[in-house]
This record gives structure tokens, C-alpha cells and sequence, in this order.
């Protein structure tokens, strides 16, 4: 008798696991299409576009010569006031090299000027 009542709670149970199972919203869920906006591009394919093609697109877009032009602009400026330090610099170089020379000539001229001096009280 036991084994009857084990036999059948057994089989009760396989009956119940292998039974058919209806998943209530799995048939929804692929019914679902997503749409994207963008394609997969090989690198091979004819819509591919290397690195230095891609390059020289960017460098011919109107903001990078603009920006270059700029850049250009800003060297240019640099290299004018560059330019006019150094005039101005050479300028005073020159005002100073010229005032002590004549310090000096003024100096050489009162020394022989103070010694005649020197012996005209002397004698």
C-alpha cells in the first residue's frame, strides 16, 4: 500500500512538471520591431570612409579655416610687435651709447681744462 501511494504521488508529480505551459506575455513581446536610424558601415564597403579622407574633410570644413586664419592673424600680430620691441630697444641702446659718449667727451674735455688750471694757479 505504501508503495502505491508513493507510486502515484510520483507520477502526480511528473505529470504536473512535464505538463504544457503557456507563458502569458512572451507572444507580445516579439511582436515588438525596433527601428533604428543609423546603419552598421564596414570599413570595406562603399559608404566607408578612411581616416585621411576624413581628415581632409574636417580640415576643408569653413570652421577650421577660419580658425586657421585666425591662427595666421594672431602670428602675424605676434611677430609685428615683436619686430617693433626690438626697434625700440636697438633705439634706446643706441640714445644710451650716445649719451656716454658724450659723458665721456664732456669728462676728457674738463680733465686737460682742470689741469691747465692747475698750472696756470700753480705758477
Amino acid at each position: 500500500m505504501k508503495n502505491i501511494l508513493s507510486a502515484s504521488f510520483v507520477s502526480t508529480i511528473l505529470f504536473i512538471a512535464c505538463s504544457k505551459k503557456e507563458s502569458p506575455g512572451f507572444a507580445d513581446e516579439q511582436d515588438v520591431n525596433i527601428h533604428y536610424d543609423t546603419a552598421a558601415v564596414d570599413s570595406f564597403s562603399t559608404g566607408a570612409v578612411s581616416v585621411d579622407i576624413a581628415r581632409k574633410i574636417r580640415m576643408s570644413s569653413p570652421q577650421y579655416l577660419d580658425s586657421v586664419k585666425q591662427a595666421k592673424k594672431l602670428q602675424e600680430e605676434e611677430k609685428k610687435l615683436k619686430a617693433e620691441l626690438e626697434k625700440e630697444n636697438k633705439a634706446k641702446q643706441d640714445e644710451e651709447k650716445k649719451k656716454a659718449e658724450t659723458e665721456k667727451k664732456q669728462k676728457a674735455s674738463e680733465a686737460p681744462a682742470s689741469a691747465a688750471k692747475e698750472n696756470k694757479t700753480t705758477e
